[in-house]
């Protein structure tokens, strides 16, 4: 087979020496512009899991590129004058120069063809080859040429980085941190050979812009950065290595590169990208460097394996863009985290550490456990002491989920919260044996909050017949006797959450005849901020709110919160999200009104502000009150994280205690991007920007998820939904899970609870032993 590489960066030569090494028959040539032994950068980094990928696809070169490594198990963060440590990371760091040298050599000595010094225009020269393998780096020519068929779409990122070197030999990959007059710069240095460590210097543009950086010559630039982070420097100097570049074109943009499609068939030899020219990911949490070995990895084993050269180019895009887009992922999440340091900045110092350690959601509470138990163990003590407890001697550290939380006069006594749930098992609004079986099992199951699902104020308030509601005496009763339930069987507490249906009203149960559906017969009529139907040509038609209707409806979230206290509940929530009534008014999609109740997004609050504030004076003082809220509505136009930090800041104005932060449901065009906990970074950014607390929902399913988001404090509380529909007692099953065995129980219970952890810890021991092949099945 005739291959030819266009790009002699680690991606090209490493799968041109794999494809060489597979079949000595094949004719390889590698085409770089750049004269031998030439490249730009300092060091590269890789995890003991990349070097593992190397060893497997060639011992040999693995063998040469381990040798030249300088490896290290810690990460250093430095904020405020405090270091924080955490081992057991496994990095190496490689000089890119090095790397690229080893690679070189090898593939000489497995006769690939170097070409130097050619600068390839066109790939239709190479013709006559049989693959043409695109890896001509960031602003890669083939894929511009081809762009219709890859579909790039580049994103430059918000910081401005510098890369640089210093003869400070770190032990530790080094994060520092350090605030201006103008705002945060922050520092990600680490070794990579036996005298030279990699220096990369980074800012939002804005704080770059305000120092003038933009207009300085290189080297006043280099002085400014070696004056700014010269206590970690000990005397040395910071250099550059790209003398092809000056004054403010040394500090550049990161862009996010992610292309459709990565191959292109142009009627003769296939291009495929690979590398920087298929994608990127940000420097913080690998190198493009890792990527490009393994995309050549991946290749070449479908190359070895596939039926034909067809195959295995399907094959290749469809296994690789998978674990790319994962990467990416993650890479955007780190990224978004260096970008906004200044959210951050109230954290305590440990608090900010393990923030930043665990900022690409890759790295989890247990993860960091498994590589460093005892700073793991250490700051479970330091999150448990600033909740207000103390472990005792001889006694098991506290995961941050069972730590206490306490609004007002009410503490939970852990962080795991049910959400609150529909269950369309009312009649005229009365919960009976159903929700106290219901709620009242899930009490028993060692969460800190049970929430009833949300609660109708009238009649018309609810989705359907099947809704509860707390707009009569009778209701009250049945409610109070759930809750009297709650408190004596056991420690948890009970929330309210009241709501409106609005639009999305007069519909059936969903098991008869499906969501969203209007009622057959005895509709009732909606209202919402303006006039609209939820669901194009099937829901009835929402008549816009009057004054009149305003008032009656704030007079009927009164009426249930007085009901709610008369109940004995111990929390009460506002529902504002989902397109339900409040959340109509909220939403630029559904709010079209041009009285004072429309246009700005203050102007939108004023009447969902006007109830909370209403309830608030109802509700006892001594008591928490929450309000959810979407946080983004998933559609061009309709609400964004942005406005969501300015809602939470008027609500938490209006005495709000605690911002449930949930998002979508607003809109049926909705295209939310979903994953692991996808609604946490919502959270996270209100609590810290605007310094009140949050509950995080969505796809929240582990322990570890619940323990990461605490501890980081990407949220106070964590509401768990689907989980707790299929087990009760969930919390006291990731419990034992984790292997936290001083959680309590249910005296009924107990006999259950030292076998289920029997159980686990068997389960755990006998994967241990496993073969690792097996584990891997």
């Amino acid at each position: 087979m005739r291959i030819v590489c266009i790009g002699g960066g680690p991606a090209g030569l490493y799968f041109a020496l794999l494809m060489k090494k597979q079949d000595p028959a094949h004719r390889i040539t590698v085409v770089e512009r750049n004269r031998p032994y030439d490249t730009f950068g300092w060091g590269v980094v890789f995890s003991d899991q990349t070097l593992g990928h190397l060893q497997e696809a060639d011992p040999e070169t693995a063998a040469e590129i381990l040798g030249a490594f300088n490896h290290w198990d810690d990460i250093e963060v430095n904020i405020r004058g405090r270091r924080v440590t955490s081992g057991g990371h496994g990095f190496c760091g490689i000089g890119r120069k090095r790397l690229l040298n080893i690679l070189q050599r090898r593939c000489e000595q497995l006769g690939v063809e170097l070409r130097f010094e050619t600068d390839v225009q066109d790939d239709q020269q190479y013709r006559d080859a049989d693959l043409v393998i695109a890896s001509d780096g960031l602003n890669s020519r083939i894929r511009t040429k081809y762009a219709a068929t890859y579909q790039p779409d580049i994103d430059l990122r918000d910081c401005r980085f510098v890369w640089l070197g210093t003869h400070k030999k770190f032990d530790a990959f080094t994060f520092a941190f350090e605030k201006t007059e103008h705002g945060w710069f922050q520092a990600h240095a680490y070794q990579f050979d036996g005298d030279t460590s990699t220096f990369i210097v980074e800012t939002p543009e804005e704080v770059w812009l305000k120092h003038g950086l933009d207009r300085m010559e290189k080297e006043e630039a280099i002085a400014f950065c070696e004056r700014l982070f010269a206590r970690y420097l000990d005397g040395h100097r910071l250099m550059s290595n790209a003398s092809h570049l000056r004054g403010s074109a040394q500090w550049i943009r990161f862009p996010r590169v992610v292309c459709k499609t990565w191959v292109h068939h142009n009627g003769t030899a296939p291009v495929v990208l690979m590398g920087d020219a298929a994608h990127t990911a940000h420097f913080s949490i690998g190198s493009g460097t890792k990527l490009a070995l393994e995309d050549a990895i991946e290749l070449a084993r479908c190359m070895g394996s596939a039926p034909d050269l067809n195959q295995a180019l399907k094959t290749y895009e469809a296994v690789r863009s998978v674990e790319v887009l994962k990467i990416q992922n993650a890479a955007r999440n780190s990224t978004e985290w260096f970008e906004h340091v200044a959210r951050y900045e109230s954290l305590p110092p440990e608090q900010f550490a393990y923030s930043l350690l665990t900022r690409s959601q890759r790295i989890s509470h247990e993860n960091l456990r498994v590589r460093d138990r005892r700073y793991v163990e250490g700051y479970e003590d330091w999150i448990a002491q600033r909740s207000g407890v103390e472990r005792q001697p001889a006694r098991q550290p506290i995961p941050p989920m069972f730590t206490p939380f306490r609004l007002r006069g009410t503490t939970l006594k852990n962080r795991v919260v049910v959400s609150p749930m529909a269950q369309y098992s009312c009649v005229d609004g009365l919960p009976g044996d159903f929700h106290l079986v219901h709620l009242g099992a899930r009490a028993l199951g060692g969460a800190g909050l049970v929430v009833a699902e949300m609660t109708c104020t009238s009649p018309d308030a609810r989705i359907t017949p099947g809704c509860p509601g707390l707009w009569n005496g009778e209701q009250q009763s049945a409610w109070k006797r759930i809750v009297d339930f709650v408190h004596a069987q056991g420690d948890a507490k009970i929330g309210m959450q009241l709501g409106h249906a609005g639009p999305k009203g007069s519909t059936r149960v969903p098991w008869e005849g499906g969501e969203d559906q209007p009622l057959a017969e005895g509709n009732w009529p909606l209202i919402a901020a303006s006039p609209q139907q939820y669901v194009d040509g099937v829901s009835d038609w929402a008549r816009a709110m009057t004054r009149e209707d305003m008032e009656r409806v704030l007079g009927d979230f009164v009426r249930s919160t007085v009901l709610a206290a008369q109940a004995g509940f111990d929390w009460l929530e506002l529902h504002c999200a989902h397109g339900y009534l409040l959340s109509s008014f909220i939403s630029p999609l559904t709010n079209q009104r041009t009285d004072e109740y429309g246009g700005s997004l203050e102007n939108r609050l004023r009447y969902p502000l006007e109830v909370f504030r209403a309830m608030r004076g109802a509700w006892p003082e001594h008591l928490p009150m929450s309000v959810r809220i979407s946080a983004h509505d998933w559609v061009p136009g309709g609400i964004t994280p942005d406005d969501a930090v300015a809602m939470a800041r008027h609500f938490k104005a209006a005495g709000c205690d605690l911002i449930d932060v949930s998002s979508g449901q607003v809109s049926k065009q909705q295209k939310p991007v979903y994953g692991r906990m996808y609604q946490t970074p919502f959270s996270d950014r209100i609590r810290n920007e605007v310094g009140i607390a949050t509950m995080a929902v969505g796809a929240i399913a582990e322990a570890d998820h619940v323990n990461s988001i605490i501890a980081a404090g990407r949220a106070d509380l964590c509401a768990v939904a689907r989980p707790h529909l299929a087990n009760p007692a969930w919390t006291l099953l990731e419990a034992a899970r984790i292997g936290y065995t001083e959680v309590g129980w249910p005296r009924q219970y107990l006999s259950g609870k030292t076998q289920l952890e029997r159980n686990l810890e068997r389960e755990k021991a006998l994967a241990a032993a496993a073969p690792q092949e097996e584990r891997q099945l």
